[in-house]
């Protein structure tokens, strides 16, 4: 019966798979289309699987070696059970594969009882529901394969596979690997929690990013791939009616590939853990907002979902269809506007999902239709868009007032000079008095290593950072434009800021648009100057120091070492905040959120500072304008805020006093931090 059976039921669900498989690649396919290299990334996605997704994966080591025991032993004993009740084999060969299946199975009933244990007790940020019963589904198609393993090597005894007994255990095998593979094989294709194996692997191979994938050649060259720059908007669109939209309005107006990565969702909620909005009490979380976009396509309610809701919003209430849309002012639509305004685009989502799935990207492109076709940019978000319009800076002041702070200082501009080593961004700080204190002491720190550099000036416009993040790429690109068309008059090596979000931008987006630089953050360019013995510092007196790490500078780009050294070449020990390095909580000052103020139930930077306040630390080190104004903004906090360059100018061993105003004193709100 078994001999005669399973091949059908194998055959059976593969087809049945395989049609399941056919039909979700059409809805994918209703999506925008865009540009992927299908065969290459075919023949790539067992490495991105096996190296980048695992290498996510393994920051939870136990888990890690649970589903590679669960997924391998699954994929192995499937595999391995097609092919020896398929083919006829020589007997020496099905031995062997014998041996091999029963090895798989072994392997994957291990690790889908470790599931199981998991689920018994599951964290908050795993999703319920259909989840709860795949424990079971494991256990019984890997104890199934494990029987037949046994059967296929002869290692039953003759009386159990015999007579009215071998009937019953061939009954029971096949009812255990037809519930199995229903769940495992057919509910891959089909909807149910094993979609995401399908759906995940396709992914990896048409990821939108696939420059975010290792190589060889990245391995041997010891480079870590990182794409973070937001995708450029054609604004060239024909405005008729029947024209795209600018932006995603329905859930068909996100491109192909983007709706296969929404379908990888594993709902492990790793995403949810580590939102900064989500913590606060926002209305956000960002493993609903996926799970939302799926709903999107198939047309349903979310009632469904088993998972955390979006702080304040119960599950139930919200609704999509495939060409409607998915934000509507009345609500009741797929989306409420403020989940997607309370994104800080701080990318913690992102690094964490092992499905490599992108969220901000999402995010962004729906927030481009609300701005660019509906201009219902929330809070501030109006008024900050007209200022960038009207003065090409976010706080509405005069251009020609950009330099006021540096009155005393006869900064060297590039208008005069045409050419030196280093420009010298300033970025929108320089309309900020705190901010100012920040520059005054960069600029002491280039003059005391010597360094030819000089500034914009009043040429210098916004980097257009908070209003892409806003959604208005119009004006992104306008004004990138702009600073592109003014930085081709002059010749320089290397452009330094202080700003992680003009440093991105710049460094990474503007590239794009036809501008191709050499960008550092000064915490970088301030690391180089040590190392090149072009600094002298005192060693540190004060208290005890922690350091935050700007999202920009290094979830975005890589940066958490440069900052650290400089910090021990001034001889303090950090006191690191559990939360540091690529898993630093946000500061809640990215994406405009300071500007569309969604309200929460507690706000993100006080947040931060309790986990500086943890360390015992009597001083914060930061690397961002944004990050001091966010955390100085902080209500009896405990420790004080100081910037990285400001550290090193108090710490300057001087050998001779400079002439003229060349180290000018601060004004009295800049103040030196007492060692």
């Amino acid at each position: 019966m078994l001999s005669t059976i399973l091949p059908m039921l194998i055959l059976s669900l593969l087809a049945l798979a395989l049609v399941g498989g056919l039909r979700r690649a059409a809805l994918w396919r209703r999506g925008r289309p865009a540009k992927v290299a299908m065969i290459a990334g075919l023949a790539a996605m067992p490495r991105r699987y096996l190296v980048d997704l695992h290498h996510v994966v393994a920051r939870d080591k136990a888990f890690a070696n649970t589903h590679v025991a669960t997924a391998g032993g699954f994929v192995a004993a499937m595999v391995l059970m097609s092919v020896i009740v398929l083919l006829p084999l020589p007997t020496a060969l099905e031995a062997v594969l014998g041996v091999l299946m029963l090895a798989a199975s072994a392997a994957m009933f291990i690790g889908a009882r470790l599931v199981a244990r998991r689920r018994r007790h599951p964290p908050a940020r795993l999703s319920r529901g259909p989840w709860m019963r795949l424990p079971r589904s494991l256990q019984v198609f890997s104890a199934s394969v494990f029987v037949l393993s046994l059967t296929t090597l002869n290692l039953l005894p003759q009386g159990l596979v015999s007579g009215v007994l071998g009937w019953l255990l061939a009954a029971i095998l096949l009812v255990g690997l037809t519930l199995g593979m229903a769940e495992l094989v057919f509910g891959m294709t089909w909807g149910g929690p094993m979609k995401h194996a399908f759906a995940g692997a396709l992914h990896l191979a048409f990821h939108r990013r696939s420059e975010r994938f290792s190589t060889k050649a990245s391995e041997r060259a010891g480079k870590t791939p990182r794409s973070t720059a937001l995708k450029a908007l054609d604004l060239d669109l024909d405005a008729g009616v029947g024209a795209p939209s600018l932006g995603v309005a329905t859930p068909e107006d996100f491109t192909w590939n983007q709706r296969l990565g929404f379908d990888a969702c594993v709902q492990c909620g790793r995403c949810e853990a580590v939102c900064p909005a989500f913590a606060a009490g926002q209305p956000l979380n960002p493993k609903k907002l996926i799970q939302d976009m799926v709903l999107g396509m198939t047309g349903a309610s979310d009632a469904g979902y088993a998972g955390s809701a979006y702080p304040g919003k119960p599950v139930g209430e919200h609704r999509g269809e495939p060409k409607g849309p998915i934000v509507v002012e009345a609500g009741g639509a797929l989306l409420d506007a403020e989940t997607l305004w309370s994104c800080t685009t701080c990318r913690a989502c992102v690094e964490e999902c092992p499905m490599m799935i992108e969220h901000v990207d999402a995010i962004v492109d729906m927030r481009r239709y609300l701005t660019l076709e509906r201009g219902q940019t929330p809070g501030k978000g109006a008024e900050v868009l007209d200022n960038l319009i009207a003065t090409d800076n976010p706080g509405g002041f005069a251009p020609g007032s950009r330099m006021h702070w540096a009155a005393d200082l006869n900064l060297p501009v590039m208008r005069d000079l045409g050419q030196v080593d280093v420009l010298l961004w300033l970025g929108d700080g320089a309309f900020d008095m705190r901010n100012q204190c920040t520059l005054r002491a960069l600029v002491k720190v280039l003059r005391a290593a010597d360094v030819d550099f000089a500034v914009l000036g009043d040429e210098e416009r916004d980097s257009g950072d908070v209003a892409r993040r806003l959604g208005d790429e119009a004006t992104f690109q306008r004004l990138a434009k702009a600073n592109i068309a003014t930085l081709a008059r002059y010749r320089f090596q290397t452009i330094v800021t202080c700003d992680p979000h003009s440093f991105h931008v710049i460094g990474n987006e503007y590239g794009a648009l036809g501008g191709e630089y050499r960008v550092r953050h000064h915490s970088t360019f301030i690391d180089e100057l040590l190392v090149a013995d072009r600094l002298r510092l005192s060693a540190w007196k004060g208290g005890s120091v922690t350091y935050h790490d700007p999202c920009y500078l290094g979830r975005y780009n890589g940066e958490y070492e440069a900052p650290r050294r400089v910090l021990a070449a001034l001889g303090i020990t950090l006191k690191d905040m559990q939360r540091s390095g690529f898993r630093s909580r946000c500061c809640g000052g990215g994406g405009g959120a300071p500007i569309t103020d969604v309200p929460g139930e507690r706000r993100i930077p006080d947040m931060r500072m309790a986990d500086v306040a943890e360390t015992g630390a009597e001083l914060v080190a930061v690397g961002c304008p944004q990050c001091t104004a966010m955390l100085e903004g902080v209500v009896d906090a405990s420790a004080e805020v100081r910037d990285i360059a400001e550290l090193v100018a108090n710490a300057l061993v001087m050998e001779a006093p400079e002439p003229g105003p060349s180290v000018a004193p601060s004004p009295a709100m800049c103040e030196e931090v007492s060692q």
